[in-house]
Formats: C-alpha cells, structure tokens, sequence
C-alpha cells in the first residue's frame, strides 16, 4: 500500500490541479453543417497550419493527441465514446455506436478494440476504445503501444475492480500518464465521500503496480456518461450551461502529450490491427512512426526474424483511410503520429513494419501476455453432422483458425491429428466468441472441453492463477465459499460493500481450470443478484485435484426422435436437456444425473398402440421445462471425455466415445 506521505503529497497536487483548472464552459469547434464533419475538406480546413508542416493535408504531429480508453466491463467506455462522437459534431445512428459487430450488440461487451478521431479546437484526437474483459486482453495490449495517453474510467460505485487493475497494468507499462475518470457519479448511492475512497484505491492500484511519481499524479475528473457531462469538480448535476465533455476533452489536449515523431524521416508505420475488405483486400490499421505516407507511394513489408530482418512484400498504396466519427473516409496523405488504415499489400499482418523501399529497420513488436487456456476443433462425426452447416471439412475449419490467428495476436492455432487443431486463447469466452462466429458463418465441428496450459519448471508444475472479485448478498455467502473451496480457492480479503446494506465482496485467488464452468453455477446459487469479475493474475504452484465440481450425466442409448413418453419416466433420474420431438442418438447427452455417476438410459422408447390406446393420449403429459444449454454454459459443462457437438442450429453434448462398450473401456484411464 502507498505510504501516507505519498498520498498526502497526491491529494495536495490534485487540489492544486482542480482550482487551477478553466471553469469557464469551452464550446467545441464544429463544422458549418452538422454532418460535414467528416468529409475529408472539413478536416483539411481544420488542419489549417498543417500544410506548412509537410505537403498534402498531413496534419502537424502538434495538434495530434492519441488516446485510449480503458476500463474494467460495464463502467462505461462505450457510452462515454458516444458522448464525446455527439459532443464533437459526430451523427450517431444507435447507441454503442463504436460497438459494430453483431455479438458486441447482443451481449453488451466489447471484444474488438476500435479507433476513431475526432475534432476538438483545432486538434485532432485519435480515440481508441479498447475491452474491459481480461480474455480480450490482447486487444489492449496491441493498441495501448500506439497512444500517448490513456482515461481510465473507474464506477464511482464500484470502484476498481479486477480488470481495472489488469488494463491499468498494461498502460502503465508502456509509460502512459492516464486520465482518471470517475463515471456515474450521477447514482443516488454515490456521494462525494464515496469519491474519495475511489480515488485512493486507485492512487494505492497506481502505487503497487509500480506507477512512477508523474504517473501517481494523475488528474480526476467526474462524470456521467449516460447524462452527457463531465466536471473537474465533484457534483450530481451541473449547471445546464456546462452540461458537456467539454473539461474532459480540455483534460485530454492539457494532459497528455502530442506524439514525438519527425516527418522529415522515411516512412515507418508498425501494424497493430488488420481486417479483410472484399473490394479492397487486406487493411492495416497502425500508428505512423514517422514520415509522411502519400497515395501511390512505393512501400513494403518487414518482419524481424532470428536472423534479421526479412522482406515480405513490395507494392503500391491504393488506398490511405482514416475513420472520422462513425465513418471511414479516404485521405491523400498522413503525417508521423497519426493513426491511419492502409491497403494496398497482401501478406503483412499484425506485427509486422510497413515502411518506404529504402527503409531496412523493423519496428519492434509488442509483447503479448502468454495464452493460459486450449480447446480442440476438430470434424463434426456424430450421426447427425452434415445436416445444417455447409463448412463441413477438417481444411475449411483449418482455414478459419489460421485466419483468425492472423487477425487476433492473442489466439495461437497448433494444427493436431486426424483433421483437429488446438486453439489456444486467454479464457473460455474469448474461445466461445470463436466459436459462435464459426457456426453463424455455417460451419460444423466438434468442440473437446477447455485445458488449463500449465508450465514445468525445474520439475514442479505451475498452473495460471486468476484474481476473482465476487459481491454477493450476505445469504449466499456460504454456498459461494463452499463451491469455491472445492475449485481450490483461497480468499485474500473480505468485507461489507459500501453504501449496499447486505452486501458482502469477496476477493480471492483461484486456478483457472477451478473457474471453468463456474460462472452459471455462482449465477444460479445466488439467484442472479451476485456479480463475479475475473482477470489473470500470474502462474502459481499447482494446487492438487479439484473436488467433486460436477454429478454424472445421462446418455442415450437410443437413436431418433425423443418422445415425451419416454421422457415422463426419466425425469426423476436428473435434469434434462432435451425436449420431445428433438433427435438423438447414441452417447448423446440428454441430461445431468441426479447421482455422481454416468447412467445410460432411451429416450425414444413410445408407447405400443393397442386397439384400446390411442395416440392422442399422450398429448396431456406434462414435463418440466428443460435446461437448455447456451454455447458458454456447454463450455464450461463438460468433462474432459465429452464433446460439444456445434452446428449452425444447435449444440449438443455428446460422449467422446459413442459406443458405450469403448466407454467402458476407457473408464478406467486416469482424466485429465
């Protein structure tokens, strides 16, 4: 923890900072029309002074601020990225208007970091929204190198929390000097006390994390993303004249430094995103080191390697982009310290350099965290496969992963035996995003359960170690500690939550694969209420066996349609996951035991018709609603001599081994 010296001297400072800060409400330039903005002359008017600095409409490296905004999940990056877009003359379609893909609409997360620019008095500030969730950490950790500043959005409710202290890391280590926002002061929970407490739990994060003394001196600013407004002084509602972003962009040019870069130097540009255009082919997104690059220039691609650097490609500029608000528009030109997305080059990738003919010196590249986690993706061979994809083959499910590990450093594909790949990630949601993006875009396979990647050093195994932050109410306290002390938890702290009555939070450290599934187990013993957040922390000892985390299952022995004849005797053995009509067939899974272990059982027996019974006699039989597994919860289901059946239309667990003798014989093989 801080010493009281250390803090003192911040609070000191910050007090200092605050007063000396304008009061007075800054309007923010716009253009003559509400959406002219982003046509590339309203930039070019702006760029006035830029034209001096080098040909084209390059802009000076001067009026350029490149920023992150990071955050832990659900404090608000999004919606305060919206705010800013709108304040700064932007049209916004929707809310969560940066949040472009599908799965980052459905869920409410971002999983895919984005960069955008805006205009702010005469200066151009390139915003990079960035996720909070620690399994999309790569995404952090490649762009946190292209900014020279950071605003950590922090609940003022909440505090900091697990991934707070995990994306606050990363920026810390590239020597960013963040922004601390306090977001939702706007809460009748939150009062000016609360602040306070959040700010030195931050300024003691920033001290064990090894922040230097500049970086310890951060401003704070409070706000309400919801409401639109930003104060450099604590309050619920300010005035309406100064209900803006407008202290935070202020905040933002005052704070954090323009990029140190020259443009009288050959062009360097290192890649840190990638995407695939149909008309245009590769796009590199990446921060232009220094130099100016034109439409049409000559330029190639470079990778280090163990014996130096090595050439891919030479060729030709087509096309300069930069994305402006919510749209991305072509420019002819860019300057040094600029964010800009090229195309025009088919094989660098994330990593690699772009620079001029002449230029032989490669970047260096950014060093991601390990991967903790692996799953194997292999052909989809149950009885019902080929029904409802149309990728159905072991050389498409390749082509795919290799692509995806192109376009995401932090997923590593080893291709495996008889057609199956193991894809190694940073925790099951990133894998279950992978996957659920495969079967929308019509493909099939079989999914094994995730593995812990553990590390053997000098003879002793080590096992990655996450830090788990949980706030419960104070009567599921106990089935939480039990369930947890089974995965091998062990608690670090514990206490009340302020300004909740009844409200416990628990900090604890846990083995990853003590987590794995857990996640629909906490949600179901604390009736919804608990929140549970989760961030790697390091690698650890191997803690010994887990206990019984999991009954057994029930199998089916039968092959066709389930009916609900056979399911009325079958459901006080356990849960079903099935409902009447569905197929099934050998060694699927149809439902958990009510027992520790495995039970075949068919569940397309029917009823014989006599010339006394009828059909329709079974149409008032009543059964309980099923417990329909979602992609996330079979992930974390299944045990390690069990699959996950994906297709397009449905996901199904079934058996590794469909024939239940080959079962019995490999019963009696230690698991994983």
């Amino acid at each position: 923890m801080a010493g009281p010296l250390l803090r003192s001297l911040w609070s000191t400072t910050r007090k200092s900072l605050s007063s000396s800060s304008p009061s007075a409400p800054l309007r923010p330039f716009l253009c003559p029309r509400p959406h002219a903005y982003t046509l590339p002359r309203c930039f070019s008017a702006v760029a006035g002074a830029a034209a001096a600095a080098a040909p084209g409409s390059s802009l000076d490296p001067n009026r350029l601020r490149n920023v992150a905004v990071i955050a832990h999940v659900d404090h608000g990056k999004t919606t305060l990225m919206d705010r800013l877009l709108r304040q700064c003359g932007a049209d916004i379609p929707h809310e969560r208007a940066l949040d472009s893909i599908s799965l980052e609409r459905e869920r409410g997360i971002t999983i895919a970091s984005k960069v955008t620019a805006i205009l702010w008095k005469e200066n151009e500030l390139n915003m990079v929204d960035t996720p909070g969730h620690a399994d999309f950490g790569g995404e952090v950790e490649r762009v946190v190198g292209m900014v020279e500043g950071a605003v950590l959005v922090v609940d003022a409710g909440e505090g900091p929390l697990a991934q707070t202290k995990f994306v606050l890391a990363k920026a810390l280590k590239y020597g960013l000097r963040p922004i601390l926002l306090l977001n939702k002061v706007d809460r009748p929970a939150v009062t000016e006390e609360r602040c306070d407490e959040v700010e030195s739990l931050v300024f003691d994060l920033f001290a064990n994390l090894g922040a230097t003394e500049e970086q310890l001196d951060f401003p704070v600013l409070y706000a309400s993303a919801k409401e639109g407004w930003a104060s450099s002084t604590f309050t619920k509602s300010p005035p309406d004249n100064t209900k803006s972003m407008s202290e935070l962009l202020d905040a933002i040019i005052r704070h954090v430094p323009p990029p140190t870069a020259s443009l009288d130097a050959p062009f360097q540009m290192l890649v840190s995103m990638m995407e695939k255009d149909f008309y245009l082919g590769r796009i590199l997104t990446g921060r232009v080191s220094s130099g100016v690059i034109r439409v049409g220039d000559r330029v190639h691609g470079l990778r280090s390697t163990d014996s130096g650097v090595e050439k891919i490609e030479e060729g030709k500029v087509l096309k300069l982009m930069k994305k402006k608000g919510t749209n991305m528009v072509l420019i002819d030109s860019a300057g040094a310290g600029d964010i800009i997305s090229m195309a025009g080059l088919t094989s660098p990738s994330i990593g690699h350099t772009v620079a001029n003919v002449e230029v032989m010196t490669a970047l260096p590249t950014v060093e991601l965290d390990p991967p903790t986690i692996s799953m194997t993706f292999s052909v989809n061979d149950s009885p019902l496969a080929g029904r409802d994809g149309t990728h159905l083959t072991g050389g498409k499910i390749g082509d795919r992963l290799m692509a995806e590990a192109e376009t995401n450093l932090a997923i590593n594909v080893l291709p495996g035996l008889s057609e199956s790949y193991e894809v190694q990630g940073r925790g099951e949601l990133q894998l279950g995003i992978l996957i659920e993006n495969m079967r929308r875009e019509g493909f099939e396979l079989s999914v094994s359960p995730p593995k812990v990647m553990y590390k053997t050093e000098k003879g002793v195994k080590f096992e990655p170690l996450e830090e788990v932050t949980i706030e419960v109410n104070e009567e599921h306290v106990g089935l939480v500690m039990e369930a947890l002390s089974h995965r091998r938890a062990e608690v670090v702290d514990m206490g009340p939550v302020a300004g909740s009555e009844g409200r416990t939070r628990i900090s604890m450290t846990c083995p990853s694969r003590g987590l794995v599934g857990y996640r629909s187990v906490f949600s179901s013993d604390t009736r919804g209420t608990g929140f549970m957040h989760r961030a790697f922390l390091t690698y650890a000892k191997f803690r010994g066996p887990l206990g019984n985390v999991r009954k057994g299952v029930l199998v089916s022995m039968g092959h066709g349609t389930i009916t609900a004849y056979a399911l009325v005797s079958l459901e006080p053995r356990g849960t079903l996951f099935v409902t009447p009509g569905m197929e099934t067939y050998d060694g699927m899974i149809v439902g958990e035991h009510s027992r520790d272990t495995d039970l075949d059982i068919n569940p397309v027996r029917a009823k014989e018709l006599t010339n006394i019974r009828a059909a329709s006699k079974d149409e008032n039989v009543k059964l309980t609603p099923p417990r329909l597994m979602t992609l996330e919860e079979a992930i974390g289901y299944v045990a390690s001599d069990e699959l996950i059946e994906v297709t397009p239309k449905a996901i199904r667990l079934r058996k590794k081994y469909l024939d239940a003798n080959k079962r019995k014989m490999m019963r009696n093989k230690p698991k994983d």
